[in-house]
């Protein structure tokens, strides 16, 4: 098969486009603008496959869009191409709505009309997987705040109550991949996903930010108080998930997926640092114990105390869960980046 990826250059959709060439025999089509969090380092363990085909082009210009259809005739779609930063959808929200409504939209649209000229087989097969996000269901209760919040999660059933520009134009995505699929007949399938982790994520996000800057000895910023909870996903546990709801998921509906490693933004911290003084030779110039780097400071807009995922339809239907528990996937993680940090920003 051959399956045309959108965002394949960056952190999650990089992770899949080397399961697809590892794992599978499909042929993969990854189209990327290539943006600050696209990197084509990110595949190059896979992209000298005869299997892999690159082309960059922005899911909002229609007509290079058009034309990776008409080269490749894909067969099916993962579409994970998104700006998905919250800290940047807050101070410059314009390129969400861009990238995460109006691109959908745009590619949405173009597979309706390809499917109307291709043959019936590969229409009838034809697959759209649009990979989202648990911040479409806007936050949970905090233990430590409420009694009984533990054992709230988020689930397909949950409301949409986004919280962010972002979470906001991830809903909105959502709404039209799932109008598309009912109104137009496309085979459509949507994942929500928790906090993902791992390697080759950028630097902006939290986890890679805390290695780099203590490995450099510099502060460990984190938002108001660092009790924020958040559900943490391995990414190769992730791609995994991805392809097993891609191959045997129903089409028109929706699936959860979680890491089940629900921790405060601050133990995250914590357990970073004390793998940091078990593998890290040497400590910056000052430093006598990573942990002291951290910097409490004011607390995002809107930002919401916790998401935890319900898996449980996903492991019922599929069989899927996490190989991974977070404490090894963190290990992998930071090792990864003590290796490979030069360079990175």
């Amino acid at each position: 098969m051959r399956i045309l990826v959108t965002g394949g250059a960056g952190f999650i959709g990089s992770a899949l486009v080397r399961f697809l060439i590892n794992q599978t025999s499909n042929d993969v089509i990854n189209i990327d603008s290539l943006t600050y969090a696209g990197n084509l380092k990110n595949v190059d363990t896979v992209s000298s496959s005869r299997r892999y085909h690159f082309a960059r082009v922005d899911i909002c210009d229609t007509l290079a869009l058009k034309n990776v259809f008409d080269e490749y005739k894909p067969q099916s779609i993962i579409h994970l191409a998104a700006e998905s930063h919250v800290d940047r959808s807050i101070s410059k929200p314009n390129k969400f709505i861009q990238t995460n409504i109006i691109g959908t939209y745009n590619l949405l649209e173009l597979t309706r009309q390809y499917l109307n000229y291709v043959d019936k087989k590969c229409s009838e097969e034809f697959r759209f997987l649009h990979v989202s996000t648990d911040e479409v269901y806007g936050d949970l209760p905090h233990p430590n705040h409420h009694a009984g919040a533990e054992a709230q999660r988020f689930s397909e059933r949950s409301k949409y109550a986004p919280n962010s520009p972002y979470a906001a134009s991830k809903a909105s995505s959502d709404h039209l991949v799932r109008s598309w699929g009912h109104t137009y007949g496309l085979a459509t399938l949507i994942t929500n996903c928790s906090n993902n982790y791992g390697e080759y994520q950028h630097s902006e996000k939290l986890i890679p930010r805390v290695i780099l800057n203590a490995t450099r000895g510099k502060s460990l910023p984190i938002f108001g108080n660092g009790e924020n909870i958040r559900d943490w996903l391995y990414v190769e546990d992730h791609a995994e998930a991805l392809y097993l709801i891609f191959k045997r998921g129903n089409p028109g509906e929706s699936y959860t997926i979680g890491g089940n490693s629900e921790l405060q933004n601050i133990e995250v911290v914590r357990l970073i640092c004390c793998l940091l003084d078990e593998l890290c030779g040497k400590k910056p110039r000052g430093v006598s114990n990573y942990f002291d780097l951290v910097e409490f400071i004011e607390d995002r807009a809107g930002h919401d105390m916790r998401y935890a995922m319900d898996f449980q339809k996903l492991r019922d239907e599929l069989g899927w869960e996490p190989k991974y528990s977070f404490e090894e996937g963190l290990r992998k993680t930071v090792a990864w980046y003590l290796k490979n940090f030069q360079g990175l920003k």
